[in-house]
């Protein structure tokens, strides 16, 4: 018999529940700021007027989130290119596996598209460690977000992975939403992007047949996401030198509210985002019935992970970033221009006048951000040769 779950205290917010937490995030003195903040061109007694009409999620995504997300884009002048939903289906619920560039634009996008194009929006995962504050953890959740649990004793850590493997799967297969996962804890800082396995055996643990057939009942369809530039890049390579010079090193609440922030306001150049059709076909092919628990996550995690490589999109810069990593000029003039070059260096240059550490080892952030633009590039020529 499986085991009932009280969801409670990780699931999104439902229409019913909008309301009252409105009206509750609202009396925080902060979120005036925040939306003087998120929206300079508008009175923030009027926006809160406006939140206290919204009765459903759907209301408040389209009103709120959607038209923040886009018009942020569009100051930015992102062009974002949205492709292969046409070879979806309105009908099914799919679990969404993506790499993982920007804490909350990866999937804020996503939804935003979804909810332009007249599609449902997904449910998001989320780590709890985000919610440094209640009216951050009420806005992500009125936003169809559900929380990770990502602190706690190796019980407890235990307990939310089984809870979270079943919220995941009831949502899919009872056809009740579509839900995004990243393909692992955490961005990829290098942006060398592998999906852990530790993701998929969560996953597995709600299988009740056989394990090859869990993982098709999912219907996970990898999505390739690409920003031209990546606005937290600078912080990231900021993290890399705090952690080589101090082993001990965490990031703090502090930081990952800035990492947010960052993300959501800085520029991202163009944006790609490649849908693709659920991965059950080549389960099908690769998966035996007989494999083990390790190489069924194995063969599974390089199904995704070929998946999301070959449909990056490329930009020049990547190909910059590659023949400075490698001191060549192989692709100058096949791939970018002189100019392309100049204007990236100057990029990067800037970034590391951001970084404010006191011993600023400038050729190490110099590497590490020219290895965060060229990582998808090595990944996806390695995958198209396949």
């Amino acid at each position: 018999m499986e085991k009932e779950f009280n969801f409670d205290d990780m699931r999104s917010y439902t229409d019913e529940e909008m309301n009252d937490v409105i009206l509750r995030t609202i009396e925080n003195p902060e979120i005036k700021e925040i939306l003087k903040f998120a929206y300079p061109d508008k009175d923030p007694d009027f926006l809160i007027e406006r939140l206290k009409q919204i009765r459903t999620v759907q209301e408040f995504q389209h009103q709120f989130i959607a038209s923040l997300i886009l018009s942020i884009q569009k100051k930015n002048k992102s062009h974002i290119q949205f492709n292969g939903l046409d070879s979806l289906s309105k009908n099914k619920k799919y679990l969404f596996i993506s790499n993982h560039r920007d804490i909350i634009m990866d999937a804020g996008i996503l939804n935003s598209m979804f909810d332009i194009l007249g599609w449902e929006t997904s449910e998001i995962a989320i780590g709890d460690n985000l919610c440094a504050k209640q009216w951050i953890s009420d806005s992500l959740r009125m936003n169809r977000c559900f929380l990770v649990k990502r602190s706690g004793t190796k019980r407890e850590l235990f307990d939310a992975f089984v809870k979270l493997s079943a919220y995941i799967r009831q949502n899919i297969t009872e056809m009740k939403n579509s839900v995004w996962i990243a393909q692992r804890e955490g961005r990829a800082k290098d942006s060398n992007d592998c999906t852990q396995e530790s993701l998929l055996k969560m996953l597995s643990v709600s299988s009740v047949g056989s394990l090859k057939q869990g993982f098709i009942d999912l219907n996970i369809a990898p999505i390739s996401i690409s920003y031209e530039y990546d606005s937290c890049d600078y912080l990231k390579a900021k993290e890399f030198q705090q952690k080589r010079d101090d082993e001990n090193y965490q990031k703090s609440k502090e930081d990952d509210i800035l990492n947010m922030k960052v993300g959501i306001f800085g520029n991202k150049g163009d944006i790609y985002y490649e849908l693709t059709t659920p991965i059950n076909e080549e389960i099908e092919e690769l998966v035996n019935e007989e494999d083990n628990r390790p190489t069924v996550l194995n063969k599974l995690a390089q199904i995704i992970d070929h998946r999301i490589h070959k449909n990056y999109h490329i930009f020049p810069i990547n190909y910059v970033a590659l023949d400075l990593l490698n001191k060549t000029e192989e692709n100058l003039n096949v791939h970018y221009t002189e100019k392309e070059k100049k204007d990236f260096e100057k990029y990067i240059s800037q970034q590391i006048d951001k970084i404010d550490l006191p011993n600023k080892d400038i050729p190490f952030l110099q590497e590490k951000l020219w290895l965060m633009y060229a990582n998808p590039l090595k990944n996806y020529l390695e995958a198209i040769k396949k």
